[in-house]
C-alpha cells in the first residue's frame, strides 16, 4: 500500500462501494467485513464507534503528529505522559488504531517530558503508601507552594489534591500557617466535598502542629507522610489536571 494512502482506505471502500483490494486474500476480506462493523462513513469522514458507543473521527497518518503535539504540549495537555495524552486524543474526538503506541513513542522523544519525569507508569502515579477502599474525595494530599512575589497581598498557594480522582483545588494565601490550612480545609474541601477521611502531607510545621492535631482528632482523621513534588503552574495546570484521564476512574473528573 502506498504510504500516502490512509490506513482506513480499505474499510472505506468496503463500506461505500462493497469493494475489496484486488489482491486481497479471503482472510483479509473477512477481516475487513468484521472491522467495518465498527465504522461509520459520513462524507467526507470515516468515524470509529468504540465499545462505549462513542464515535471518533478517523485520522490519517499525516495528521497524527500535530494532534499528539496539541494533546501533549499545549496548555490543556501540560506534558502528562503517554497514557493521559492518548486519552486526551480520544477525548478530543480522534481515533487511529495505534494511538497508545504512538503516544508512548511521542512522549519518549519529548525533551520536556523526559526532563520533568512526567512519562510515568501507573504504578508510579499511585501513592507510595496505598490507601485501600477509599472513594472519590475521601483522601486528600495537601501542600503549600511559595513564597512567591507578593500579588495583591498573597504570597503562597495552598494545593489540595484528591488522591482518587486527582481533582485539584488551589487557594491563594497570605501566610502558610495552621490557621490558613484549617480555614481552607473547612471552606473549600469539607463544605464542598464532605469531610475527608484522611489527609496526607509532607509533615511540614503548618500541617503537623497542636491546632491541626486538635482539628484532626476532633473529626477522627489520619495524617500520613507524603513527599510529592507539586506543579508550578496554576490555571493551565489546574485545567489540565481536571480534564485529564484518570486511571482509577476510567475518565476525567471534570
Amino acid at each position: 500500500m502506498d504510504t500516502s494512502t490512509p490506513w482506513f482506505a480499505d474499510i472505506c471502500n468496503f463500506i461505500v462501494a462493497s469493494q475489496f483490494p484486488p489482491e486481497a486474500s479471503r482472510l483479509y476480506k473477512e477481516k475487513i467485513k468484521i472491522d467495518a462493523k465498527y465504522y461509520i462513513w459520513d462524507d467526507p469522514y470515516l468515524w470509529n464507534r468504540g465499545s462505549d458507543h462513542v464515535i471518533h473521527r478517523c485520522i490519517s497518518d499525516s495528521e497524527i503528529s500535530s494532534i499528539l503535539h496539541f494533546c501533549l504540549a499545549t496548555a490543556g495537555g501540560s506534558h502528562h505522559g503517554s497514557t493521559r495524552t492518548a486519552r486526551k486524543v480520544l477525548d478530543c474526538g480522534f481515533y487511529w488504531p495505534t494511538i497508545f503506541r504512538d503516544a508512548h513513542h511521542f512522549v519518549s522523544t519529548c525533551e520536556q517530558c523526559q526532563r520533568e519525569g512526567t512519562a510515568m507508569s501507573r504504578r508510579h502515579e499511585m501513592p507510595q503508601q496505598p490507601i485501600l477502599f477509599c472513594e472519590v474525595f475521601d483522601v486528600w494530599g495537601i501542600d503549600f507552594m511559595g513564597p512567591f512575589p507578593v500579588s495583591n497581598g498573597y504570597s503562597y498557594i495552598l494545593l489540595v489534591v484528591d488522591y482518587m480522582s486527582r481533582w485539584v483545588e488551589e487557594v491563594a494565601t497570605k501566610t502558610n500557617d495552621a490557621k490558613v490550612v484549617m480555614n481552607s480545609l473547612k471552606s473549600n474541601i469539607s463544605c464542598r466535598f464532605g469531610v475527608p477521611k484522611a489527609l496526607i502531607s509532607d509533615q511540614g510545621s503548618h500541617f503537623c502542629n497542636r491546632p491541626m492535631s486538635s482539628l484532626l482528632e476532633k473529626y477522627g482523621k489520619l495524617t500520613n507522610p507524603n513527599r510529592k513534588d507539586w506543579s508550578h503552574h496554576l490555571e493551565d495546570a489546574l485545567w489540565a489536571h481536571r480534564t485529564a484521564y484518570r486511571t482509577p476512574l476510567g475518565m476525567s473528573p471534570y
